[in-house]
């Protein structure tokens, strides 16, 4: 089971999008049309198939907007859901659900949709030793989030940030003026828990990596498949591998095939399709 990020965390992502959508006067419509006396139960529910995460920033939609309401979750985070599958079912006044409705569903829709998208390309790669990684390509604010749905659909992450680790990239080379200029650098500064990566575009400089000074990891950046397989031939394993560039579900399966150990992917995060989830009348209670 996948541990959930605490409310701390995610309290401060969800006041702000209510913030945003209560703007200056509040909520307009359910203020002029509803008494303010009506309590009910709704559920919210999965509208097609794919992989839950972000129920967490649902819950405290509602929850900042009425402590008092009832939310009962029914699925985990990253489990699979189907068209029709209750994920919760909250009870309690109606002016509050239907205020926090809005927001609740924008982040269950959009980090379901990061799941899932994991979910379909981690199963695509079956039978590999690879497995899937997100980048640093998040939306501003999002990333911890972000890279949590990432996990709940079966990935792990890269770098959370700029002082992760050291990731030497081609700018890096032009200006520093060759790959082991940059390396004895890094090696240089880094501290003992820090880990340092190359990227590279070709074999020729892969093999300027492997005669300089130890690296952890190399990142093969937009090589076709026979170039990944030459380039993890030439490591023989004494490197981790990650490759990166143009992946889809339709080319994952191959480029795992080439014994890579990472594929990262940054549209995973930056422009994956939401999951559709709706907010649906129960009973008045």
């Amino acid at each position: 089971m996948l541990p959930a990020l605490p409310d701390i965390m995610l309290e401060p992502l969800v006041r702000a999008g209510l913030l945003e959508d209560l703007g200056r006067g509040g909520d307009l419509t359910t203020s002029a049309v509803l008494k303010g006396t009506e309590r009910v139960r709704v559920t919210l529910r999965c509208r097609e198939k794919g992989v839950l995460a972000g129920l967490d920033l649902a819950r405290l939609s509602f929850h900042l907007m009425d402590p008092s309401l009832l939310f009962e979750r029914l699925k985990v985070e990253g489990a699979p859901l189907e068209p029709g599958d209750v994920v919760a079912v909250v009870e309690g006044s109606a002016r509050s659900i239907l205020t926090g409705e809005r927001v609740g569903l924008n982040f269950l829709s959009h980090l379901s949709g990061i799941a899932t998208a994991t979910a379909q390309i981690v199963a695509s790669m079956a039978g590999t030793k690879a497995r899937l990684c997100c980048t640093r390509k998040t939306l501003p604010g999002l990333r911890a989030v972000q890279k949590y749905a990432v996990r709940a659909g079966g990935g792990i992450s890269h770098r959370m940030g700029l002082d992760d680790a050291i990731l030497i990239k081609d700018n890096h080379i032009a200006l520093v003026g060759s790959v082991q200029e940059a390396v004895a650098r890094a090696r240089k500064a880094a501290g003992h828990m820090v880990k340092i990566e190359v990227e590279v575009d070709t074999p020729e400089q892969l093999q300027d990596v492997l005669a300089g000074e130890p690296v952890d990891a190399v990142l093969l950046d937009n090589m076709p498949v026979p170039m990944l397989r030459t380039c993890v031939e030439m490591i023989k394993g004494r490197l981790l591998t990650e490759a990166s560039g143009g992946i889809t579900p339709l080319t994952a399966a191959a480029i795992a095939g080439t014994g890579v150990d990472l594929l990262s992917v940054g549209w995973l995060t930056h422009s994956v399709k939401a999951l559709d989830f709706g907010l649906d009348f129960e009973k008045t209670l």
